[in-house]
């Protein structure tokens, strides 16, 4: 492991890939690492014992607005187009999630127009002056009764704390709709990779310039490598030693099951918000991939409070705990510090690529600018735009 390289990119998610793509596309010799033995971070996916092609980290859809993000990762996959759709197990029936006119007719025994949808809501709608809480923007868009049937017992378990100690970013993710509109998303692009994600992390960082160690922990060797430039993509409070303490993160146990059955669900994914259901979700992955096989394999979801991390936890005192970490990571020189878990967001698969791409665009820059001397310089991570 010992040797010279001009970048060391710690992590081969979303972040690390398209940062050394796009480094080495520079001419830059650039070492990844990662310490898991695989690349694409959670977005990796593989076939099971079956043959089933399943996310093991749970489902990952991709869908953007960006074109620019597009344009980038389709130079390295084709496309299949899917477009998400999700139901809830709410009074024994399978409810479009986010909450629609169906959702309301059905719940409420109702018959109301479109035009009728939005006076019926209001109605039910908590006056709330000032929406701060996950709770809040549930309860002041749809009232009681729809917060505790879709939103409460789905948060409690996804969270472990109440929708009320919860930041309003949370809930304000997921819309609600007074049409019929069903997908989860609406954004202008939504595909899956056609040959899966793997491969195209695997077209991603086949370059002369990119050499990738896998199973390796960047704390085991960041003295024994010899770099130019660090991009660091895990958590940004492990890098500084915890210095400051853990940072808060919910993480998920995942359970595959193979079944000897063409398909057992309607939709890709079907949440469970009833707190009597120890599990959040259930993914059926030939959904999302299109694959026809005789067999289908799911996937029960499990929050945990302990296990790698996911999900920051949006809580102004973490987000206090952050802003600490970052003011260390803004004045450490020859460290970009990109992705999820080095800037303590939860951002789309596609918001982590324009975040690449943009801190790219800006380290170019910067290296134009002083090209009296080539030295490689301190760049931090772009914001977020997209």
């Amino acid at each position: 492991m010992s040797r010279r390289v001009d970048t060391l990119v710690v992590g081969a998610g979303y972040a690390g890939a398209v940062m050394a793509e796009r480094l080495a596309s520079d001419g830059r010799q650039v070492l990844v690492v990662d310490r898991r033995p695989h690349i694409a971070g959670n977005a990796f996916d593989h076939p099971d014992a079956a043959g089933v092609l399943i996310h093991p980290y749970g489902p990952h859809i991709f869908h953007t607005n960006a074109p620019q993000v597009v344009a980038y990762l389709s130079r390295f996959t084709e496309w299949r187009p899917y477009e998400h759709r999700v139901r809830a197990v709410v009074k024994g029936m399978l409810l479009p999630i986010p909450i629609n006119r169906t959702t309301v007719n059905r719940f409420f025994g109702l018959d109301l127009a479109r035009d009728e949808v939005a006076n019926f809501l209001a109605a039910k709608a908590v006056p709330i002056a000032r929406q701060r809480t996950a709770a809040d923007v549930v309860l002041g868009t749809v009232g009681q009764e729809l917060y505790e049937a879709f939103f409460r017992g789905y948060t409690r378990k996804q969270w472990g704390v109440d929708p009320s100690e919860l930041d309003s970013s949370v809930t304000a993710r997921v819309p609600t709709r007074v049409d019929d509109e069903d997908r989860y998303f609406t954004d202008s692009f939504q595909a899956m990779p056609l040959g899966g994600y793997t491969r195209m992390f695997e077209a991603m960082l086949d370059h002369p310039n990119i050499t990738v160690h896998l199973g390796v922990d960047f704390a085991e060797i960041r003295k024994e490598v010899r770099y130019g430039q660090l991009v660091y993509t895990g958590p940004i409070d492990e890098y500084f030693g915890y210095r400051y303490g853990r940072l808060p993160y919910r993480s998920l146990r995942f359970q595959h099951v193979t079944l000897n059955t063409t398909q057992h669900q309607p939709v890709a994914v079907v949440n469970y918000p009833s707190p009597d259901v120890p599990y959040t979700r259930i993914t059926e992955f030939k959904h999302l991939t299109g694959q026809h096989h005789a067999k289908t394999s799911i996937c029960f979801e499990y929050p945990s409070a302990t296990g790698d991390p996911y999900y920051p936890v949006p809580r102004p005192e973490n987000a206090a705990l952050y802003a600490r970490y970052r003011a260390l990571a803004d004045a450490t020189p020859n460290v970009v510090f990109v992705g999820r878990l080095a800037t303590y967001r939860y951002y789309n698969m596609d918001q982590v690529v324009g975040q690449a791409l943009a801190t790219h665009r800006r380290m170019t820059e910067r290296l134009r600018a002083d090209q009296g001397d080539g030295a490689i310089v301190a760049i931090p991570a772009a914001p977020l735009t997209s």
